[in-house]
């Protein structure tokens, strides 16, 4: 506290009347500061942590709700700091009429702040009328932000080396998703509309020009920056401007079971803050696709534009239902009415991959692949993803037959004229069971399946007509001609170490024979069954795990088939930490069971059998697509070595990690 000192004044002394004690009040004010003993000086420096310091120099409407140094100091410039605490609407409108002759750019960024949090003021009022009347503040602060970054004057435009450049990037971001009407579940309204703001008015309307789906397509647009994400190791967003969204799309042929993609609002503006006022500002509303533009052109300006395409994909992920869909469907069978699932529209001139999931698993179980996959902006604009999914108990070759029947319907379905050479440059990516299914989509059986499970000729078997047909599906078939590439990852090749003859005998009580195959007569198929050298584990309708037996004289075949001529192979094989690598296993399958001889690359990753999700096993899968397209990669003896590095396991195994 500053001490208060009092001078008597005797009557004596001479010094009478108010002249004098006005002077010794002055003196006492001149003297106060340097009497203060033990106190803290009116301006001064304290010393603060390093994470303070930070904290402080980057406080804004945006993460602490209050107004930033930069803003601070136009406001102290035009003498307003203390006008505005009291009257921010009327502070607001002095700035604005300002900036109609003071172009200096900075005015711009605090207008935009000073919005925004006025908007938030707003928003949090009990008032509905003030609610509603957020949206046109927090649209100002977009449409003066953007006048900030973007808009021709006198002065430069601000560089990224201005802490300001950054924050006004993100509150247009953030603004543009608050600015709009919205409906309870948070969906935006994306019109033609004449915005009055407190400022002037606004006409904004859709432009539609570069996006490649059609609008009516979609059943909402929600901000994605409304959402949280959780159970992916990674959110996967790219920085700019505009306003990501999560593309809610209808029902369709082409999308099945709807599907959710990553899309970015941009609004454009024309006119400065001299147009607003005047009525003539007027904006275009304009939407991207993440697959296909990341960046636009302003005023000869590249500008990026922000992502994000993991919200999308958590979007449709968001139900229990979903995740527990594999194993329902290998206890329970179950109608399968589309075997391929898009998570996007399809688009010519992208290629397919194929997901195709494992036992007692679904197409969900791919999420972590796809979230990392996507985030590569070549893969995501040369690739689309397709999910084929399968009662995985049923017959591994019957699966198999589906499978090679729905990718070739698929095919004619979108493509009926064959005008598209990217859907036949297709690749496919099967894990565990789903790789045996994708190897009996590349490779030509000929009588040899057949042969090794019977001496006569199909046709000559007394069986009826229903059972020989579904036998010529299974066994007699073609490669697909439309699939170039294939990948194995932890693929039973010859069996599964877990296949024993208990565990086979309690799947079969387990399981319900699915739907696909529930109008043969079990009678009729154990009777033609008698007719062949089947094992007593086939002399019955068998399932998935029999099928998976290195007993099983199918999987005896089908190791010895080549793949068929032009296709290329690759395997991703998943073997325990701590275990030699060709005596070890990933807990199901056993590496030598796993190997395949004649592949283009192999590739081992120290996890469980479940290691599609495993980020070297996603790398590598990145590395094979791009290098599917000619786009140079890290090489698979360079990324082993840096794997290296971060594998958990002994520096014996380690550096075993690619096989001899």
């Amino acid at each position: 506290m500053a001490t208060v000192f009092v001078y008597p004044v005797s009557p004596r002394s001479g010094l009478r009347g108010a002249p004098f004690r006005r002077l010794l009040f002055a003196l006492a004010l001149l003297l106060a500061p340097l009497l203060f003993t033990g106190c803290s000086t009116p301006a001064g420096i304290t010393r603060i942590s390093t994470t303070e310091s930070y904290r402080q120099s980057t406080s804004n409407p945006l993460n602490d709700g209050v107004l930033s140094n930069a803003t601070r100091v136009v406001l102290q410039r035009y003498d307003l700091i203390n006008t505005y605490a009291d009257e921010p609407v009327s502070t607001l409108r002095l700035l604005h009429e300002t900036a109609l002759s003071d172009e200096r750019r900075d005015l711009l960024f605090a207008l935009a702040e000073l919005s925004y949090l006025h908007g938030e003021r707003l928003h949090g009022s009990n008032s509905w009328d003030d609610v509603a009347h957020a949206q046109d503040y927090f649209l100002l602060s977009a449409l003066y932000a953007y006048l900030y970054l973007l808009d021709e004057g006198k002065e430069s435009p601000p560089t990224a080396w201005d802490i300001k450049f950054r924050e006004a990037c993100d509150l247009y971001n953030r603004a543009l998703g608050r600015g709009f009407p919205a409906d309870e579940d948070g969906a935006l309204s994306i019109g033609s509309r004449v915005r009055h703001l407190p400022m002037g008015e606004l006409t904004i309307v859709p432009n539609l020009d570069s996006f490649n789906w059609k609008f009516d397509d979609f059943e909402s647009f929600l901000p994605a920056n409304n959402y949280e994400v959780y159970g992916f190791m990674v959110r996967n967003r790219t920085s700019g401007l505009g306003l990501p969204l999560i593309a809610v799309t209808k029902q369709s042929p082409e999308a099945p079971n709807g599907g959710a993609l990553p899309v970015t609002a941009f609004l454009r503006i024309t006119g400065g803050v001299a147009a607003l006022g005047s009525g003539n500002a007027s904006a275009t509303m304009e939407l991207y696709s993440a697959y296909d533009r990341t960046e636009v052109t302003v005023n000869g300006r590249t500008v990026p534009l922000e992502t994000d395409s993991t919200a999308p994909l958590a979007y449709r992920l968001n139900s229990s239902a979903v995740w527990n869909l594999g194993l329902t469907r290998f206890l329970g069978g179950g109608r399968i009415d589309n075997h391929l699932l898009l998570v996007q529209p399809y688009e010519p001139g992208r290629i397919p991959v194929v997901f195709v999931h494992g036992t007692a698993s679904s197409p969900v179980w791919w999420a972590e692949m796809l979230n990392t996959l996507r985030a590569d902006p070549v893969i995501r604009k040369r690739f689309q993803f397709w999910f084929y999914q399968y009662n995985s108990s049923n017959m591994i070759l019957l699966s198999a037959a589906d499978l090679r029947d729905s990718l070739t319907d698929m095919v004619k379905q979108l493509d009926p004229e064959g005008k598209d050479p990217a859907l036949r440059q297709m690749v496919v990516v099967g894990h565990s069971q789903g790789g045996l299914l994708t190897k009996m989509a590349v490779v030509a059986p000929g009588n040899k399946l057949w042969e090794g499970i019977s001496d006569k000729n199909l046709d000559e078997m007394d069986a009826n007509e229903e059972l020989k047909g579904m036998a010529r599906r299974m066994f007699f078939f073609e490669p697909l001609p439309f699939v170039k590439e294939v990948v194995f990852i932890s693929t039973p090749h010859r069996g599964s170490f877990l296949t024993h003859e208990w565990v086979r005998n309690l799947v079969r009580k387990l399981v319900s024979i699915p739907f696909d195959i529930m109008t043969l007569d079990p009678k009729l198929f154990i009777q033609a069954a008698a007719q062949l050298r089947l094992p007593p584990m086939m002399r019955s309708i068998p399932t998935s795990v029999d099928g998976m037996s290195a007993d099983n004289p199918n999987l005896k075949t089908l190791i010895t088939l080549p793949l068929a001529p032009g296709v290329i192979g690759h395997s991703i094989i998943a073997v325990l930490p701590g275990m030699e690598i060709k005596s070890g296993n990933d807990g199901v399958v056993e590496y030598q069971s796993a190997h395949l001889d004649g592949v283009e690359s192999e590739f081992i990753v120290r996890s469980g059998h479940s290691c599609q999700g495993h980020p070297f096993a996603i790398e590598e899968v990145r590395r094979i697509l791009r290098k599917h397209i000619g786009v140079g990669v890290t090489g698979p003896e360079e990324f082993a070595a840096t794997k290296i590095k971060f594998d958990k396991v002994t520096p014996e195994s380690a550096a075993k990690t690619s096989p001899e």
